[in-house]
């Protein structure tokens, strides 16, 4: 499910078909409540459903690692933890309206779009005794019909929810419908096999498609992003893979602190330097692990000619892009430093904002331009902070217009 040797992430729904996908199963923890799946997610095996429908109308869906969903009838409100990438796949699915989900930082994107999705609602994380905690209290305060929440990352989260807890919530408020596939290196998650069985962030998109039964919709979005990959190999062809440096958003330059990342992680968070082929600047510095910190000297070891601060296109509280505080945050405490100014990347005006690392299928649409622009200028356009998400028509990779019209529902 994660990238192959070519630099994509995984194949085109058309690779399916003519060679064969099934759903890697299994429920860790069965839900109660969920649409008709169709959805291929392993590279083998024959083409089988994720669910079904009954003669009642309720229908089921299936998803690692929730299982067999079960849903009596379509979901009108949803909700998520700190997964935007799973509520951008609610609202591409035009389920905005029905967000019960605090703190959905996708505005850029989604203004884009004229999507309005309501963020004001409580939120899940409670500081209590020096620690962060979940208060079950709070879904009931919600009242959510779905889910969009891992319940083995909300166990894992906090150690006061159990078995028992979900199953509470699910029985008394709605179900759990997500697979926490941002990353997949954490130890619980290795344990419970989720980089072999996590479905790709475009997998988990077609099923949730069956969740709200818009599958016309999922479908028609999905076309859109075979469409932009096959325009990516055009525009990549014969091109010699960018080198980059990437940095968690959590540096610190004024203190010398870097976070270097890896490119190699699996999960949708690294889908926009997958698709584009980039090559990890840090690649020898990496030992599996995530995390780690290096200094301006460090730095400078490795000095990539491009640096690229994760997370940073969005900076702002309301989910927008300032460009003049990301600049005073990264590059010029970097400009200002003695071995931080003698970094190529710092000389030749190269540390950008990089993806935020929450997507789901509208934000990954803007977002590979976005990765584009910053390392294959000439062939994607230079990349304008001021101006972002704008980008010339002749650089862009994908219609905003119809787009807008299939999540609005205008088509």
């Amino acid at each position: 499910m994660g990238g192959d040797s070519s630099g994509h992430e995984e194949p085109t729904r058309r690779d399916y078909v003519k060679y064969g996908g099934a759903l890697v199963g299994g429920g860790l923890l069965a839900g109660c409540t969920g649409g008709s799946g169709s959805e291929p997610s392993s590279e083998s095996g024959d083409n089988e459903t994720g669910g079904g429908t009954s003669d009642d109308g309720s229908y089921t869906v299936e998803l690692f690692p929730v299982g067999e969903v079960e849903f009596e009838e379509v979901p009108e409100t949803w909700t998520a933890l700190t997964t935007d990438g799973w509520s951008d796949m609610a609202v591409a699915l035009g389920q905005a309206e029905g967000c019960r989900t605090p703190n959905v930082r996708l505005a850029l994107y989604h203004d884009a779009l004229d999507v309005e999705v309501n963020t004001d609602w409580p939120a899940f994380w409670e500081e209590s005794g020096g620690s962060w905690a979940i208060p079950k209290e709070t879904f009931y305060e919600i009242d959510a019909d779905l889910h969009l929440i891992d319940p083995n990352r909300l166990k894992n989260s906090d150690d006061h929810w159990n078995d028992a807890d979900i199953e509470e919530v699910e029985s008394r408020v709605g179900p759990f419908f997500c697979c926490y596939n941002r990353r997949t290196t954490t130890d619980w998650q290795r344990d419970l096999d989720y980089p072999e069985k996590a479905p790709s962030m475009l997998e988990a998109f077609e099923r949730l498609g069956d969740v709200f039964q818009e599958q016309e919709r999922a479908e028609a979005l999905l076309d859109v992003h075979d469409e932009m990959q096959a325009a990516l190999d055009d525009r990549m062809d014969g091109v010699e893979p960018a080198s980059i440096g990437l940095v968690n958003g959590g540096s610190e330059p004024e203190k010398g602190a870097f976070y270097p990342l890896d490119l190699s992680d699996p999960g949708y968070e690294m889908k926009t330097y997958r698709d584009l082929g980039v090559e990890d600047a840090f690649a020898d510095l990496h030992d599996g692990e995530y995390g780690g910190e290096i200094d301006y000297e460090g730095l400078l070891e490795y000095d990539p000619t491009v640096l690229v601060v994760h997370w940073g296109i969005i900076n702002t509280e309301d989910g927008r892009f300032d460009p003049d505080a990301f600049h005073e945050q990264y590059v010029a405490p970097m400009e200002e430093h003695e071995v931080g100014s003698e970094l190529t990347a710092v000389q030749e005006g190269s540390v950008y904002p990089g993806a935020y690392g929450e997507q789901g299928p509208i934000a990954n649409l803007f977002q590979t331009e976005l990765t584009g622009q910053q390392l294959y200028p000439e062939r994607f356009g230079e990349f304008d902070p001021q101006a972002y998400p704008e980008v010339p028509e002749e650089y862009r990779l994908f219609d905003r217009e119809e787009v807008a019209a299939i999540v609005n529902g205008d088509r």
